[in-house]
């Protein structure tokens, strides 16, 4: 499938995708118009504002109206007010503009590599809709700078605010990505007609499952390992510089973790391995993902398999944190907003170990399909060493 094929359907999806965000940003500013909180309740109204916030051109009051960390560098309390207004406004451009740079290219490879026929169709939808999660947050943080130092504090605690920004505007994202990923995987649909019969690599079921086990492993590094309370306090406490560089406790969490958990401390031991069923989900999510991976692929190229890896991370997270709600009760109690404020999170972490995952995935299966062919070439009697 060439990518004059597939480039619509990206650039369609990319378009319609950041059109979403914009939109949903806009209508921000619905939220304040009178009998809006009778309607949908204080806390419901205040949770929305807070989800369209990041992608909203209506600045904040401390931008609108010049008001800083008084005393600080970088105050604007006697400065122009323009100057914090336009750095605002350019953020918000970055913002937008780096949602449709950092989907079309990945998804033009989703589909070209999985593209959705031949019951593969599921396969690429899910895919597209994870990569929309991570280009959407990709775009938040490129452009978290720019709106860091419009609030005029852009000397103050720099790694630890641009932890914060980076995780917010999730819930948006996962709403819009999936309406973005649906109307480009049915314009591919379209598009793949015709194209002629696509090529498919034999790949043995040992050799897939070695891949798919050697890349969970990697996640599961991050999801055991690193989130384990005591390492990650370790990682928090980390301050190696001063200045703009001092404090990446919280920015190494958010893009190396991807859970946080400790012992059965006091917790019934039933309690502590239903809330830990989330992390066998996640993991057997990836697993599974990664040893389907290889045989619905066109070809098995490195860059595919990263991409593939990161969407399945993508996706076991977000199963793990809806079958995490679903066990504490939490949207029960609270409402459907307590429910959606949980999902979405761990996308970083989620790109950076997906990637890791699908090179090693990428290079065990290769490894594995070679020695496979060597020992096929020599024969069973040849490649036998017993007597």
């Amino acid at each position: 499938m060439t990518y004059r094929r597939v480039a619509i359907p990206a650039l369609v999806g990319g378009l319609l995708l950041t059109a979403l965000l914009w939109w949903a940003g806009a209508s921000a500013q619905a939220l304040h118009l009178p009998g809006t909180t009778d309607v949908l309740g204080g806390r419901a109204a205040a949770e929305l504002e807070r989800w369209l916030t990041p992608w909203s051109y209506d600045p904040p009051a401390s931008v609108r109206f010049g008001i800083g960390v008084s005393g600080g560098i970088g105050d604007p309390a006697g400065a122009d007010g323009t100057r914090y207004l336009s750095l605002y406004t350019t953020a918000l451009q970055i913002r937008f503009a780096a949602v449709f740079a950092f989907f079309v290219p990945v998804a033009m490879l989703l589909i070209r590599r999985l593209p959705p026929v031949h019951g593969r169709m599921p396969a690429t939808l899910l895919a597209v809709w994870a990569w929309g999660l991570v280009a959407g947050t990709l775009a938040v943080t490129v452009s978290a700078p720019w709106l860091i130092a419009s609030q005029g504090r852009g000397s103050y605690r720099f790694l630890p605010q641009l932890a914060g920004v980076i995780s917010s505007g999730r819930q948006v994202l996962v709403v819009a990505a999936l309406v973005a990923a649906v109307s480009t995987v049915l314009i591919a649909r379209i598009s793949v007609k015709g194209a002629g019969p696509l090529p498919q690599e034999a790949v043995p079921a040992r050799a897939a499952r070695l891949s798919a086990t050697a890349g969970t492993v990697v996640i599961a590094l991050s999801l055991v390992v690193l989130s384990y309370q005591p390492v990650a306090a370790a990682l928090q406490r980390v301050s190696p510089g001063v200045g703009l560089l001092a404090e990446p406790g919280d920015l190494l969490r958010q893009w190396l973790l991807l859970g946080a958990w400790s012992g059965p401390a006091g917790a019934p031991i039933g309690d502590w391995l239903l809330y830990r069923a989330a992390d066998v989900l996640l993991l057997a999510v990836v697993w599974w993902a990664l040893r389907r991976l290889p045989v619905l692929l066109t070809r098995t190229s490195v860059p595919a398999m990263a991409a593939g890896a990161v969407c399945a991370t993508v996706l076991g997270l977000l199963a793990s944190q809806v079958l995490r709600v679903a066990t504490d009760g939490t949207g029960l109690r609270w409402g459907l907003e307590s429910l959606f404020s949980t999902i979405g999170g761990g996308v970083p972490a989620a790109l950076t170990c997906g990637l890791v995952a699908g090179v090693v995935a990428a290079v065990t299966l290769r490894v594995a399909m070679d020695r496979a062919e060597r020992v096929d070439a020599l024969g069973p009697d040849q490649g036998s060493t017993g007597p």
